[in-house]
């Protein structure tokens, strides 16, 4: 993490943008259908607020759009490292995409772990009118509004991919901060990068008193 240099680090910082720009875009898709068109019918039933699920989509969604702005500033800062602004953007987006992305993964093993543990009954929700406990892995038949094919599976299929690209949000944005700080001469990395271009300032003035002197003689 520590070896961001003048010659590979931009390009190091570039991937890392267009990765974080794909994971978001793909991580928002995919929460887009979980909530849109999966768990839509059970976000509100009978005035019953599925807090879990509801809330781990829409943390989902938000920290892909976050991760997408998070890719483009990283971009921009590969191609601009002198500008201050941008690195104080890096840190800040990062920072603020690593934290939400760390709660996208806390809710939806929340809500892994609440499904699993009730056999989807959180999932049936809407249908269950009756005293008579349902669950999504075997149903009985009832009076649904929607469809309950394949609920349970559908979810926990779509579920767990998210939670995955979620937890390479983190490992992206935290990467990225690093560098932001780095960039501005703060945290452990700060003096290995000032030790480097020390280094590789005395190596330039050096080839310029060489050639100097050569053009004397």
């Amino acid at each position: 993490m520590c070896g961001f240099d003048k010659e590979k680090g931009p390009g190091w910082l570039m991937k890392k943008g267009l990765i974080l720009i794909l994971v978001g875009h793909v991580n928002f898709i995919l929460g887009a259908i979980v909530h849109g068109s999966v768990l839509r019918h059970i976000s509100k039933p009978n005035n019953e607020i599925t807090t879990e699920f509801t809330a781990a989509n829409i943390i989902s969604v938000t920290s892909a759009l976050l991760s997408i702005v998070s890719g483009i500033i990283a971009i921009l800062v590969s191609r601009n490292l002198p500008v201050w602004r941008l690195h104080i953007g890096l840190v800040v987006c990062s920072l603020l995409n690593a934290l939400l992305s760390a709660a996208c993964c806390v809710g939806l093993l929340t809500a892994i772990g609440v499904t699993v543990a009730g056999d989807g009954a959180g999932l049936m929700k809407g249908c269950n009118t009756s005293d008579v406990p349902i669950n999504a892995r075997q149903p009985i038949f009832v009076k649904c509004p929607f469809d309950t094919t394949r609920i349970y599976d559908t979810t926990m299929a779509l579920w767990f991919p998210i939670l995955f690209l979620a937890a390479l949000e983190v490992a992206l944005s935290i990467w990225c901060f690093v560098i932001g700080l780095t960039l501005r001469g703060v945290g452990p990395c700060a003096r290995k990068y000032r030790l480097q271009h020390g280094e590789e300032a005395q190596a330039l003035a050096s080839r310029r008193k060489r050639e100097d002197a050569a053009a004397q003689l």
